[in-house]
């Protein structure tokens, strides 16, 4: 199963998304949107922006 985008509102009713894996394990949680039409802006932000994001690991900083 492919993974999939769920809107949710939270208790400040403002809208957030979370990205859910095929398996059902959430992956991301978007910040806080003050309207729907935002928050699904900013889930066609992370298709358009992020298909081969890379990875920068900051954990691996030099001394």
């Amino acid at each position: 199963m492919a993974g999939k985008f769920v809107i949710t509102k939270d208790r400040r009713g403002e809208f957030r998304f979370k990205l859910v894996a095929g398996n059902g394990q959430t992956i991301a949680i978007s910040e806080g949107y003050t309207t729907k039409a935002a928050c699904v802006n900013g889930i066609e932000s992370v298709r358009k922006n992020a298909p081969e994001a890379t990875v920068d690991d900051a954990t691996l900083a030099t001394v």
